[in-house]
């Protein structure tokens, strides 16, 4: 079921013969680090030959604790991604979490991401729309389908015609989340192209005390549901070893897993179309 309206970075589409992939680790913990990893799925995605955007945060504003890591900051972050993006010929993108990140980041990535907790921050949302860059927006784990309507109310009325929204699952009771794909239809049905977030849909927030859990082996299989489902894109963060990650770890997916995922992701879109 295709939307009316569509999501494009250069050659990358909502609607096309192949989902796209948004791939990368959750944090950049360091230079060497996310150029190796952004490298290694450069490499991966021309194999399989699928279409992505590399993704990487240069700040977690949204830590459980006041001691975790939370990046390298604005600037640098926006620098190296920018570099990466051009030596690998492949979109870049990261969220931000202030009206002047918005303004910053813009200079560098392709695409804005929106995180979920902040998806209704009117002044944010605009700030984003107005820099002419496409936008994703995270929907927030405590909307309903039907509620993204006015996020892309508040984009358009910005100038913002180039944007996707992100499912990355709603809130079950505590330290919980359940993904309901259904919501990738509803979204679609209005209208919208629609990613779904497979690593974040599986997190148990707080659930650790001092971080955030989550169960990382359920990550390919929502993944799996999700495209068959029909969404147009899917969003996996990654890490060589996600027990060493100083973000996430819980429920990343191992570099090493991503092969035989994003090629069995390939087939049964293939199959459906």
């Amino acid at each position: 079921m295709p939307g009316s309206k569509s999501f494009q970075v250069g050659q990358i589409r909502s609607g096309a013969n192949t989902p796209f992939f948004i791939l990368g680790p959750c944090v950049i913990e360091s230079e060497d680090f996310v150029r190796t990893i952004a490298r290694d799925l450069k490499e991966l995605c021309q194999t399989i030959d699928v279409p992505w955007i590399f993704k990487a945060s240069y700040d977690k504003a949204n830590r459980s604790s006041a001691k975790s890591y939370r990046g390298i900051g604005v600037k640098s972050g926006c620098r190296i991604l920018a570099t990466i993006g051009e030596e690998l010929s492949v979109p870049v993108t990261t969220d931000v979490h202030s009206v002047e990140e918005a303004q910053i980041a813009s200079d560098f990535v392709d695409v804005l991401q929106i995180p979920a907790f902040l998806c209704r921050q009117t002044d944010l949302i605009r700030a984003a729309a107005a820099t002419g860059r496409a936008v994703n927006v995270k929907k927030g784990q405590f909307l309903a389908p039907w509620d993204v309507t006015n996020i892309a109310e508040k984009l358009e009325s910005a100038g913002c015609k180039n944007y996707v929204f992100t499912e990355r699952g709603v809130t079950f009771g505590y330290n919980n989340l359940v993904a309901d794909m259904r919501s990738l239809y509803w979204i679609r049905k209005q209208g919208y192209p629609v990613v779904f977030d497979a690593t974040h849909s599986v997190q148990r927030p707080g659930s650790i005390g001092m971080s955030t859990g989550g169960d990382g082996e359920l990550a390919p299989v929502l993944a799996r549901s999700a495209v068959a489902a029909g969404c147009d894109g899917i969003f996996i963060e990654t890490h060589p070893n996600p027990v060493e990650a100083l973000s996430d770890g819980p429920n990343q997916i191992p570099l090493s897993d991503l092969p035989q995922l994003l090629s069995q992701l390939k087939k049964i879109h293939e199959v459906l179309r």
